[in-house]
């Protein structure tokens, strides 16, 4: 009969740190996993860029992703004596989005992002997604 209850209190001890160990291991993927969307799908923020259209275009070793820059006017300094325009650099996820950039280069576009902290592969290099053209209108030349 000691037995019985001596093996019944060391089965009630391991019980309690396995159960320790699986909710500590449930809270760390918890966190984990929080932590893995604020980082890559938590939109930091979201705005308009205006602009000249450089290029957009599809590239990738693995993922394919729709690649672009804007040239917005004004001027800036990134090192003293140097004069450089201001670039904004975007990734598309959206292919017709992207169809339209690619048909439409060389034009001044407002074009609607979202910013993420970090970029993920399949969505694009950039932390700047665009997801919406507001105004597309030629250049005055």
């Amino acid at each position: 009969m000691e037995d019985i209850t001596l093996n019944a209190t060391v089965k009630k001890a391991k019980s309690g740190f396995k159960k320790f160990l699986g909710w500590f291991t449930f809270i760390l993927i918890l966190v984990l996993g929080f932590l893995f969307w604020w980082k890559y799908y938590y939109v930091f923020g979201e705005g308009v860029k205006s602009g000249e259209l450089n290029y957009v275009v599809k590239k990738g070793n693995v993922f394919k992703t729709y690649e672009g820059k804007l040239i917005q006017s004004g001027l800036r300094s990134r090192a003293v004596g140097s004069v450089q325009s201001y670039e904004f650099e975007f990734s598309v996820e959206n292919d017709s989005i992207a169809k339209i950039l690619m048909e439409n280069s060389g034009k001044y576009f407002d074009l609607h992002y979202k910013e993420y902290k970090k970029a993920l592969p399949w969505r694009g290099f950039s932390p700047y997604i665009v997801d919406g053209i507001l105004k597309m209108e030629n250049v005055a030349r």
